[in-house]
């Protein structure tokens, strides 16, 4: 049986990548195939300003970047897979350097966060993130990069 799952998309910028309506059932379908205990996910689509400060508040470094995840927690009130947040003028400017659609970049930036919020790291691994996205990528997004 499949849980609810509450996806909540901030996006006070209004970026019209975050109103696709398949982009939320997308990314359900993705978080329960991943995580079926997940009770809760959430997005925030920023500015570049915006990714800079949470960079910097949460990471000590003074930079913009394209992705940043905040992982959560099982309590007693359920689990929450954590939340992402996503830059997408980032996204639109990796999808046009790419020569791929803004919303395709976007799914792959999700990913990405909901497998750093499982617990991956690229960073500290030895290809395992990296292997399982690519495998990921393919089947969720039909990307071979």
């Amino acid at each position: 049986m499949t849980r609810d799952l509450e996806l909540v998309f901030q996006n006070t910028t209004r970026f019209r990548e975050s109103r696709a309506p398949h982009l939320r059932r997308w990314l359900g379908r993705l978080v329960q195939e991943l995580v079926p205990e997940a009770d809760s996910f959430s997005v925030n689509f920023v500015n570049e300003v915006e990714m800079r400060e949470l960079n910097r508040l949460f990471r000590g470094r003074d930079a913009t970047t394209d992705v940043l995840s905040f992982p959560g927690e099982t309590t007693e009130e359920g689990c929450h897979l954590g939340d992402v947040a996503v830059s997408v003028s980032a996204a639109r400017q990796q999808a046009e350097a790419a020569g791929r659609s803004s919303y395709r970049e976007v799914q792959t930036l999700l990913l990405h966060g909901v497998l750093h919020c499982l617990g991956y790291d690229h960073e500290a691994d030895t290809g395992e993130m990296t292997s399982l996205e690519t495998r990921l990528r393919r089947s969720w997004i039909g990307d071979e990069r």
